[in-house]
C-alpha cells in the first residue's frame, strides 16, 4: 500500500508541476534562439538584400542571430510552404512580397492558403518599377509606346522573369489599362530577361527599379516611365506611368509574416522592433539606396495592405488569363 501511495504521490506532484512548467516556458524572453528568415529569392538579389538588412538589426536589437535562408523556387512557393508548416513560436519568419499576392491567383491548388495560414507581421519596404525599353526601339516616351504598339498588335514583344512573375504582373496591368496587345515573352527569372532586353532580343520590360537603375543611368535602357503614381527620387526626369495611363500604380512591396498562430505579443515585439529600424537613419539610408521607400506600419494595417494588393492583382491575373506553368 505505501508503495502504491508513494507512486501516487509522485504522479499527482508532477500532475501539478506540469502546467508550472509549461508557464515558465511560455514565459521565456522572445527570442530565445536563433530565428531564421525564411526568403523566397536566391542569395545576392534586392529582395536577399532587403531581409540581410532587417535581419542584422533584429540580430543587434534582440540579442539572437537572425539568420538568411534561401529557399528559392515556384515564385515564392516553396518558401511560403516551409514557413505555414513552422512551429508558431516566432522563431521561423517568412518574407512577404507582391509575389504572395498575386500567386493566391495564378494557382488553383496550393498546399497552403497565405491569408489563413501567413499572419502579417510588419511591412518593410515598397519598390518601384520601370517600364524600360531597348534603346533601339522606336519610341520615346509611353505615348509614343502606346501610338506604336496600337499601330503593330502583338508584335510588342514583353519580356518577364516568368509567367506570373511581378514582372509580368506589371505588364499585364498595363495592357489592361492602356488597351494595348503585346506578346508575352516569360523567362526563368528576371536575369536572362534582363539580359536578352540589354541584347535588343526583347523589345520591353516592366522590371523593379533596382534591378534595372544602373543599365538606365549607363544608358543601356531607356526608362519610359516608373509605375508608381508620383514619379521618384531616383529617377527624376522619368515620368510616372499615371501620367499617360491615368490610375496605374505597381509596386513590389516587401514585409515580414509569421506561421498565423503566433502569439500576438511576439509580432508586436517584432512589428515594433522593425519599424525601429526603418524610421533609424542609419537602416533607413541603406534601403533607400535601393531606390524604395521604407513602409511604417501595425501589423493590421500590412494586413489591410496585403488583402487590398490581392483583391488588385486578382483582377489582373483573371483579365490576362495567367494560369500557373
Amino acid at each position: 500500500m505505501n508503495l502504491h501511495r508513494r507512486q501516487f504521490l509522485r504522479l499527482a506532484a508532477g500532475a501539478v508541476a506540469l502546467p508550472a512548467a509549461t508557464r515558465v516556458a511560455r514565459a521565456q524572453p522572445y527570442p530565445s534562439r536563433p530565428v531564421r528568415i525564411v526568403v523566397p529569392f536566391a542569395a545576392g538579389g534586392g529582395s536577399d538584400i532587403v531581409a540581410r538588412l532587417v535581419g542584422q538589426w533584429l540580430s543587434e536589437r534582440l540579442g539572437q542571430p537572425f539568420v538568411i535562408e534561401n529557399r528559392p523556387g515556384a515564385g515564392g512557393i516553396i518558401a511560403t510552404e516551409v514557413v505555414a508548416r513552422a512551429p508558431a513560436d516566432g522563431h521561423t519568419l517568412l518574407q512577404v512580397g507582391t509575389y504572395n499576392a498575386i500567386n493566391a491567383t495564378v494557382y488553383d491548388k496550393l498546399s497552403f492558403n497565405f491569408v489563413h495560414d501567413i499572419a502579417p507581421v510588419a511591412s518593410i519596404y515598397r519598390l518601384p518599377g520601370v517600364m524600360e525599353v531597348n534603346p533601339s526601339f522606336p519610341a520615346k516616351s509611353v505615348s509614343e509606346f502606346i501610338g506604336y504598339t496600337k499601330v503593330n498588335p502583338g508584335k510588342v514583344t514583353m519580356a518577364s522573369g516568368g509567367t506570373g512573375a511581378v514582372t509580368h504582373a506589371f505588364g499585364e496591368l498595363f495592357k489592361m489599362m492602356a488597351g494595348v496587345d503585346m506578346t508575352h515573352v516569360p523567362y526563368r527569372g528576371v536575369g536572362p530577361a534582363l539580359s536578352d532586353l540589354l541584347g535588343g532580343q526583347v523589345d520591353v520590360m516592366f522590371d523593379t527599379l533596382a534591378q534595372s537603375i544602373e543599365y538606365i543611368k549607363a544608358g543601356k535602357l531607356r526608362a519610359l516611365a516608373v509605375t508608381t503614381a508620383t514619379r521618384v527620387d531616383a529617377l527624376p526626369d522619368v515620368p510616372a506611368l499615371a501620367e499617360f495611363v491615368p490610375g496605374y500604380e505597381a509596386i513590389a512591396f516587401q514585409g515580414m509574416g509569421a506561421p498565423w498562430n503566433t502569439r500576438p505579443e511576439i509580432i508586436d515585439k517584432l512589428n515594433s522592433e522593425i519599424n525601429a529600424g526603418l524610421t533609424n537613419p542609419r537602416l533607413g539610408a541603406r534601403l533607400a539606396a535601393l531606390g524604395g521607400t521604407v513602409l511604417v506600419g501595425s501589423a493590421a494595417e500590412f494586413k489591410r495592405f496585403i488583402a487590398d494588393e490581392m483583391l488588385k492583382w486578382a483582377k489582373v491575373v483573371k483579365f490576362a488569363g495567367i494560369k500557373a506553368e
